[in-house]
This record gives C-alpha cells, structure tokens and sequence, in this order.
C-alpha cells in the first residue's frame, strides 16, 4: 500500500509539470516565425484617425475621447464583429488628466461596447500604444481573455507643455542621482546629447528629415495611407471661434516640397542642431488594434493581417533616451529567434532626426526598409497614439511590398526603447 501511495503521490506530482510543459510549448508554437498555432495571437484590423497638428490642425478642438470612440467604432463596424465579445480595451495615453481612465470608458461606452467589456489606460510614454497592444495581447496568450483591442490616444494640443508638469515634485531624488536627474531632461536636450556624444552632424539629419517628408508627401498623393485612416467628423472653432462642422480625412503635418536644403535654413531650437524640421511633429489623434487567438477568428470567419510575435523593451541612459530603439530591436529579434537582417520592413519612430540616424547606423539597417512612408517627422507623434499607429501604418506597407516580417520600435522619454515584431499572414 505505502508503494502505491508513493507511485500516486509521484504521478499527481508529476502532471503539473506535464501540463506547464504542454502550455510552454504551445506558446512556444503560437509565437514561432513561419508556423502557424491555433494559439497564435492575432491581429484581425488596426485604424488610425489621421493625426493632426497641435494647436493648429483638424483636432485642435477635439477632446481625446472623441478621438478615441472614433476608432473603436471604426474597429467594430470594419470587422463587423459582436462588440459584446470584446473583453478588455487597453488605452495608451501620456498626456491626460488622471490617467484618462474615465473618459476612455466613456468613449468605449459611446461607440457601443456594452458595460461588462473593461477597460484600462496604461503609459509607458512615447511607447504607450505599443504597451497597450502588448498587453491585451499578453493577457490573450495567458488565456485571461479571449478578445480584446489596444488603443492609444493623445490631444497634444490640450496636454503637451509646461502646464501639462506635475506642479511639484522630489527635490531629494534628483539631487541624489544624476541619471534620475537627467530624467527631467526636455527631449530636445536628448537629442543634442546624442547629436553631441555619437557626431550625428546637421547635414544627415536634415537629409534624414528630408527623405522623412518626401516619403510621406508621395504616399499621401499616392493613397497608400487611405486603408489605414478613417474619416473623422468633427467640430473646430474658426478664428472668431464660431463653431464648424468638418470631416478630417487626412494628415495635415505632412508638406510637400521639402528638401534638405530648405531644412538646412532653419534656426536651431536648442542651440545646437535640432530644428522644428528635424523634430517629430506636436500632434493629436488616436489608433486602435483588435487582437485575439486564430483559433477564435477562425471559429468567428474573421480574415487575419498577420501575428504577434514578440516585444521588448530595455532601459539606456535617460540624457541620451534617444538611443532606445538600438538596444530595443535587438532584444526582440533575440527573442523571436531571427537576424536583423531577416526583418523586411521598420516602423522607427522618429522622435528626433539625430536618434533615428544613431539607431540606423549603430545597427547597419537598411534604410530602403524603414519607414516607407515617411514617419513621425513628417507624419506626427502623438505620445500615446504612435505605438498603434505604427502597427495600422505597418501591415498595408508588408501587404503592398509582399513582404512578411514587420518591426515598430521607438524611443522613450526618461531612458527606454521598446520593440515588437508582427508577421503577415
């Protein structure tokens, strides 16, 4: 009897490491290049509105949650899907007034999720809507939901600025740690640090800029970002601040007729090499990701853009934050098991020319595979938007070059970059 005991004592013991072993090596299956898992997580449609310019542009009037019932309704009337079977939204958003918890569920309400669909608001920054995005699909593979969509959203014309600081803060910490110091740091100061410490001279960045505009201007003439974008209509207050209906339906940052010469005639607006023409654009808008397992978008008749299949994020020195994406995207390549080389196109958020310019040549990218279609320079970068917005931007880009594997990764205020690789269906 005790040897029986024992032996059944020994089995019972034995099934959770059976079962955490079974569990690891359908995850390892979900999130392998080229293989394709009921446990897959995936990606069924990405929208953005367009983004606007701050304080001047389509948006200047629009509240962020107006911006952000947009996508959420675009999501659910593009897939035509039964919104109760969204479980969780994940909001990436810097800028709002306490945490924009609030108003993001009043904005899901709004577009027609019922009330028992949850939602959230997450800020990593400049990385916020990639974190939005990692997170529901983290808790997808975890099996803690089955459905559910990472947003993200930003009026930097209502939040961005010095009213925008918190009015007090710890005098002991900074004092007592320089790179906690440095964390204070106004991002074009960042961008000096790594023009300064790694010689990225003005002319490559204006000629970085240049190529940015000239992307962006050919795509839009050309209709490539018209997939990615949804109409908005809103109200903006004209000059004598009477009230009009309008339907904002493009980008309005992005200039034609750009050239590294006309950037060269800027002033500096830092005193050293950064200028408005090779910083990313102050901006508002918002994007949003419906993500779920391919086994549930099969069973639903779902199409598929492609998976999820890994992210990263890692911290640097926060003087020169700038660096991040050159840390980041190796990290994430380690972990989805592939080259850098093996990536076909880079979404790379281009917070300032100089970093971007670091990011390409530290790691020897191709610049023919980075931001086909201009970026942030050109385009805008709303704090919490960018990360979904460069997934949308992402997959029509791997769909009209035939192309498989996509990298988004950008920089991160106080000292981070952060990563994730999707793969086309």
């Amino acid at each position: 009897m005790a040897a029986r005991l024992t032996q059944i004592a020994s089995h019972l013991a034995r099934q959770p490491i059976a079962a955490t072993t079974a569990a690891a090596t359908a995850t390892a299956l979900a999130t392998k290049i080229g293989i394709k898992s009921p446990d897959d997580v995936v990606i069924i449609d990405a929208v953005r509105t367009p983004l606007t310019r701050g304080k001047k542009g389509g948006f200047k009037d629009t509240v962020p949650e107006d911006l952000l019932a947009a996508v959420l309704i675009a999501i659910k009337d593009r897939t035509k899907i039964d919104p109760s079977i969204v479980d969780d939204i994940c909001v990436g958003t810097v800028l709002q007034a306490s945490g924009g918890s609030t108003v993001s569920r009043q904005a899901a309400l709004y577009a027609g999720y019922p009330e028992k669909t949850s939602i959230y608001t997450t800020n990593r920054q400049c990385s916020s809507g990639l974190q939005a995005v990692v997170n529901i699909a983290a808790h997808i593979q975890a099996g803690l939901i089955d459905v559910g969509i990472g947003a993200g959203v930003e009026s930097m014309t209502m939040g961005y600025g010095p009213s925008a600081m918190a009015p007090r803060t710890s005098e002991i910490i900074p004092a007592a740690s320089q790179a906690a110091a440095d964390c204070n740091l106004p991002m074009g100061i960042t961008s000096e640090n790594v023009a300064s410490d790694y010689n990225i001279d003005r002319k490559r960045q204006d000629a970085f800029s240049a190529r940015s505009f000239q992307k962006a201007a050919k795509a839009q003439k050309e209709g490539k970002f018209d997939s990615e974008i949804i109409p908005v209509q809103t109200t903006i207050l004209d000059a004598d601040g009477k009230p009009q209906s309008i339907t904002v339906a493009h980008d309005d940052g992005v200039r034609d007729g750009v050239t590294e010469e006309s950037l060269s005639k800027l002033k500096p607006a830092f005193g050293g090499l950064t200028t408005a023409g090779t910083a990313s654009q102050v901006s508002d808008g918002a994007a949003a990701v419906l993500l779920m397992k391919r086994k549930t978008a099969q069973r639903l008749g779902l199409p598929i853009l492609g998976k999820y299949v890994a992210s990263a994020v890692q911290g640097v020195p926060p003087r020169i934050m700038g660096v991040g994406p050159a840390v980041a995207i190796p990290a994430v390549c380690e972990k989805a098991g592939v080259a850098i080389q093996d990536i076909d196109v880079f979404e790379l958020n281009e917070a300032f020319a100089s970093q971007a310019v670091y990011v390409i040549e530290t790691l020897g990218l191709d610049e023919n595979k980075i931001n086909l279609n201009g970026g942030a320079i050109a385009i805008g970068h709303p704090l919490g938007c960018t990360g979904a917005r460069q997934i949308a931007t992402l997959f029509p880009i791997l769909k009209s070059q035939n192309k498989r594997l996509g990298l988004t990764t950008m920089c991160i205020g106080s000292g981070m970059g952060m990563a994730a690789i999707f793969e086309r269906e």
